[in-house]
Parts: C-alpha cells; structure tokens; sequence
C-alpha cells in the first residue's frame, strides 16, 4: 500500500514552488516519501510517480468550481484502490485538487501544507475564501512552513483549530547543500543582478527594474515564465532597465545561474511562504537582497540584506552599494550558506512522515 496520496491541479511540467516542492517530497528515482501523485494531463507521459487526470474546466470561482471539483474526484475515485493511502498530503488549502482529494478519500487523515498563494487567493476571491476555511476544519493536520504563515491563516479562518497546526519549514535538496556549484564571477566583471520567479504584481520587479535603469554598468536577468515575461516586456523595455532574458530555468539550470550572477534579487511586496529561490541562492553561496515581508524575514533574517524595494532611492542606494563594494557581499554570502544547511529537504520530509504516523 502507497503510505500517502497527493494531488496538484496544475499540469505536468507547470512552473512555481509548490511544484518544486512536489517534485522534492515525491519524485525522483529514490523518492523521500513514497506516494502516488495526481496532476493535470498536458499530453505527455507522466514519469512515476506522477499520474495524469484528464480533467477539463479548470476555475477558480463560483458554481463551474464546484462542478470541476466534482469531476476531478470522480477521475481520482476511478483510478484509486481501496486500501491506497494511509494518509493524504493536501498540497494547498485552496484550489481543485483539495477539496477533491477529500471527496475521493474521506475516511483518510490529512496532512494540509499551506502555501502563500493560498492566503493570497483566498483574500480575493470568495469562491476559494470558503474552500480555504472548509479544507483548514476537515484536514487533520496543518503544517506552515513559517510563523507568518500561521498567523495569516488564522486571520483567514479564525474559527480554526490552532491545536492542528504544525510548523515544519520548507527545505532545499540536500545534494545541493552539500555539493554547491562554485561561483565564476570575476571581480572586475560588470555587475550581475538575478531575479527568479514569476512576474505578477506582488512580486515587485516593476520597481526593481526601475532602480536598476538609473544604474550604469549593471545587468538585471530575469529568469521567469515565458507567457508572464511576454506580457511584462514592454513594461521593462519602457523603464530603460539594461536586461536580460534568461527563460524559465529548470532547476539544474537555476543554480548554474546562481554561480554567475553577483546577487539574488527578492522584491515580493506582501507575503511569501517560506522563500525557496532565496535559500537554494544563498546555498550556492549568492548573496540575497529581499524586501523584509512576512515568511521571508522569518526565514533570512539578517543573513541577507534587507531593503525597501517600493524606495527607489533607497533601492538605488543599496545596489550602488553592492556593486561597488564586494566587501558587502562577501558577509551575507557567508551568513547565507549557513542558514540555508538549516533547511535540508530531507528534515522536511521525515518530519512530514513522523506527522503522519501520528495521526493514523
């Protein structure tokens, strides 16, 4: 029997930290949990232990949601069997595959993990406002990676059961810890600034390139989906911002990135999570400069440097600053490599497992 059933709904190959962390936990030839995994079909093979749902109608609001729910599980209720899954792993409190996955196993304990696109989903939408607070009361356990996590929760919920939540953080994969790409920048190069991620607004990089503009001799690269980098071109081009282009990079990929670049850019305006990019940065050694929000700051701390990225002039200040002096990156590099060896993915997921092993 598979200790544990999952689900994503987003198709196979889709981009952003929870799919990172999904393939983390539960891929790989040697996966850390064993589990099978449900995701939307893009029309190609999935490789174990993923498994493709052919599902159409995807939505986020009203009575189409609940119709798409309803259809999700009724695809995981044909294929499951019935002693698959001592206990469910609940990749969002929002979105299909929760909800979904409760109606397709109801008599399984679950284990919730709660991201920052669920309190930001849930603050604008109604539809996933009640799927956020109905997931948090029939889920067993709750786990948030930070303490701002569980503090926006229970302002989301405040009929919630603090007694379930559990803090376990987010991790990095441990090979990477212990065998970091090596840094090529030489010192006399032209100054490198990386940003990794998506584009929406919350993320803040329309400011950051704007500060970058009124900087000679440094480079902005972003590394970001490619329909979400179509839509924000224009805007970029028009702040005069001296940039590159790098596409959406797989992992191996991104840290190769890491090692080439001078700094790690995090502008995030109003919440994240936990911070995956920032720390697998500084476990590559890169220092990182962040906007001091909630899950980040729990996070990082001082081993990176904060700044007020909706400041330009003080945003302006601090990158001048980094590219002048290497002096200043050379302490949050070091303060930065040590704080990432405190998330090693494996933590992450024995701690995981002992949770569910307590509650069934």
């Amino acid at each position: 029997m598979n200790p544990v059933v999952t689900a994503l709904d987003l198709p196979l190959g889709s981009a952003g930290g929870s799919i990172e962390l999904l393939h983390d936990l539960y891929g790989g030839a040697e996966p850390l949990i064993s589990a099978r995994v449900f995701m939307l079909d893009n029309g190609s093979p999935p490789a174990p232990p993923f498994e493709a749902l052919k599902v159409e109608g995807k939505c986020l609001t009203g009575p189409r949601f609940w119709t798409y729910v309803h259809a999700l599980s009724s695809a995981m209720a044909n294929v499951l069997r019935p002693d698959d899954g001592a206990v469910t792993h609940l990749q969002h409190l929002t979105f299909g595959a929760t909800p979904a996955l409760l109606r397709a196993l109801p008599r399984r304990p679950s284990i919730a993990l709660v991201h920052g696109t669920d309190l930001l989903c849930a603050t604008s939408n109604a539809t996933q406002r009640q799927v956020l607070r109905q997931s948090a009361h029939w889920a067993t356990a709750i786990v948030v990676p930070t303490p701002a996590m569980a503090d926006g929760l229970r302002g989301m919920a405040p009929d919630l059961d603090v007694a379930k939540m559990e803090h376990i953080p987010w991790g990095v994969p441990d090979h990477l810890l212990q065998h970091p790409p090596r840094p090529c920048r030489s010192g006399d190069a032209p100054f490198r600034l990386l940003y990794a991620g998506r584009l929406t607004a919350e993320k803040g990089v329309a400011a950051l390139a704007a500060a970058c503009a009124d900087i000679s001799d440094m480079t902005l690269s972003i590394a970001a989906p490619v329909h979400e980098y179509a839509r924000f071109a224009e805007q970029l081009r028009r702040t005069g911002c001296d940039h590159r282009y790098l596409g959406w990079l797989d992992r191996p990929q991104l840290w190769a990135a890491f090692s080439d670049h001078d700094a790690l850019a995090v502008p995030s305006t109003t919440l994240e999570a936990f911070g995956l990019v920032a720390v697998e940065a500084q476990a590559c050694g890169l220092p990182v400069l962040y906007q001091p929000v909630p899950g980040l700051t729990d996070v990082l701390s001082d081993t990176a440097l904060q700044t007020d990225f909706t400041h330009p002039a003080a945003l302006a200040s601090t990158l001048k600053t980094l590219k002048r002096d290497r002096g200043t990156r050379a302490e949050p590099s070091t303060a930065g490599f040590a704080n990432a060896r405190r998330f090693p993915i494996s933590s992450t997921a024995q701690a995981l497992s002992r949770l569910g092993d307590q509650i069934t």
